[in-house]
């Protein structure tokens, strides 16, 4: 069966209009007030608001029924757009007393969608609907990791969060769990007596290159492959880069993926 992803967004930007936050809301209001029965809103409006909504009908019905409708039109056509910047502002740092302006309707919206958090499930879904094929096409350039001797459950998590992070697109936060993992294998991997030196030595605070280190200057002690500590450096090199120099690329944090997972299978190879 053929999954077609952009099929799937179609009939999710259709759901989205149709059942876009407030629509419903200012279409009632219009209806309302157009056939005469305004005064039914006294039931379901707070008080102060009615008297307010009441007021603007008065001084101009047809604009007020008009403005109404309008609103509601802008709700489903913007919808996807406001859903956007509502994850936007979670994920950004928000200036205060920015000045910019909203939307009336935009501000209806939020309102009401403050129980029901439509804006951001639309807004999750259309962006992780457009991760699918492009996080397809990186899983392609994997193989399983195959190796010969366990690690450790939370080596295991580490390495299934960097391979997300790269699938998901988050290039610089793959290379930095991509250097948590061989941190972690490489603290279960090594003899008891050169661990109890590296927590003496570092004082239970050690890098992963302060690990590569001791595990390069005891090679023989350790048994692990020789080949391991070059490889481990360039995963060490690619995090570093990513906590200190700036955003990776995707080839970097692909190259970087895959020495950690070479150097798990040298570690890990008896």
């Amino acid at each position: 069966m053929t999954i077609d992803i952009a099929r799937l967004e179609d009939q999710l930007l259709q759901m989205s209009t149709e059942g876009a936050p407030g629509r419903e809301f200012c279409e009632a209001i219009s209806e309302l007030a157009s056939t005469g029965r305004f005064a039914q809103l006294r039931d379901v409006l707070p008080g102060i608001v009615y008297d307010e909504l009441y007021a603007r009908y008065q001084q101009n019905p047809v604009a007020f029924v008009a403005g109404w409708r309008m609103l509601a039109q802008e709700m489903r056509q913007g919808f996807i757009q406001h859903a956007r910047q509502r994850l936007t502002s979670l994920t950004r740092l928000q200036q205060a007393d920015s000045g910019g302006y909203t939307p009336a309707w935009q501000e209806i919206q939020r309102a009401l969608d403050g129980q029901q958090n439509d804006l951001l499930r639309a807004a999750f879904a259309i962006e992780l609907l457009q991760m699918v094929e492009p996080a397809v096409l990186r899983a392609t350039h994997l193989r399983e990791c195959v190796v010969a001797a366990a690690s450790s459950e939370e080596a295991d998590r580490y390495l299934d969060e960097a391979t997300r992070c790269y699938f998901l697109g988050l290039f610089t936060a793959c290379a930095v769990m991509c250097r948590s993992v061989l941190e972690e294998a490489i603290k279960q991997k090594i003899p008891t007596t050169l661990s109890r030196l590296v927590r003496t030595r570092y004082r239970n605070a050690a890098t992963l290159g302060n690990l590569l280190h001791e595990v390069n200057n005891n090679l023989i002690l350790t048994g692990i492959d020789p080949d391991f500590p070059r490889v481990a450096n360039q995963v060490n090199d690619a995090g570093k880069k990513a906590v200190h120099q700036g955003l990776l690329s995707e080839d970097e944090a692909r190259a970087c993926l895959q020495d950690a997972r070479k150097a798990l299978q040298l570690l890990l190879s008896s």
